[in-house]
């Protein structure tokens, strides 16, 4: 199949604003956007700017935006976006260059809600134990892979570079509610700020987003109500 393949192109080195430049390339339709957007770097033009790792899924470092959607460019098939297709970088960070977005006020929020394990008890001989039960209660929110989807598709977000946004919010989730963590307060007082949960609209962009499929808007619900309730 022919597609033509519109690109946001930005060099903040030498352009004074973004602009759009077209690319004719062949494809099959089962072909990925991100194999598309490698054959023109590789043949067509250098000068395109992408991030890509692993390219499976997993690393989340390709994030854009394709048709105006947060998505994934190794999980998006041509046969499901079309013959002409848009690519962007996601919206709410800085870009750097083309499709490249400085992802650090990003993971500075991630950094802000203590996205570790919290437990100063004396280590057990093994490992700590919890049920099955108790795993699922956060098992959601560890399919997170930060590749920003969600937060960059909030309006809330857009308006307030300051609100901690939709990814930081699944990562204290999973440490809240994970038994053998003993962070919580703290985790709740800084998501209690202004600039944390209640920021969130309940849009669900973020669910839209989420190429995991997490319910994210329902784990941002979980941990309001949890803030709640630690105030009874």
């Amino acid at each position: 199949m022919k597609v033509t393949v519109k690109i946001q192109r930005f060099n903040p080195e030498q352009d004074s604003a973004p602009y759009w430049k077209e690319y004719s390339i062949d494809a099959e339709p089962t072909d990925r956007v991100l194999d598309g957007l490698l054959h023109i770097k590789n043949t067509i033009d250098g000068t395109l700017t992408i991030r890509s790792s692993c390219a499976h899924g997993i690393c989340g470092s390709d994030a854009m935006r394709i048709n105006g959607v947060n998505r994934l460019a190794c999980k998006s098939l041509f046969k499901d976006v079309g013959t002409t297709v848009t690519v962007e970088p996601i919206a709410g960070l800085p870009v750097i260059k083309d499709l490249v977005v400085d992802m650090e006020p990003f993971m500075e929020h991630y950094r802000a809600v203590l996205p570790f394990f919290i437990n100063d008890d004396p280590a057990p001989q093994t490992e700590r134990l919890q049920s099955h039960e108790d795993h699922q209660r956060f098992d959601e929110s560890t399919k997170c892979i930060l590749c920003a989807c969600c937060t960059t598709s909030c309006p809330s977000f857009w308006a307030n570079e300051d609100y901690l946004g939709p990814a930081a919010i699944v990562q204290a989730h999973r440490f809240i509610f994970d038994s053998r963590d003993h962070g919580t307060a703290q985790r709740l007082e800084i998501l209690s700020d202004p600039d944390g949960v209640w920021r969130c609209r309940t849009i669900f962009n973020c669910t839209d987003a989420c190429p995991r499929e997490i319910k994210v808007t329902q784990v941002i619900g979980e941990v309001k109500k949890e803030i709640l309730y630690s105030k009874l």
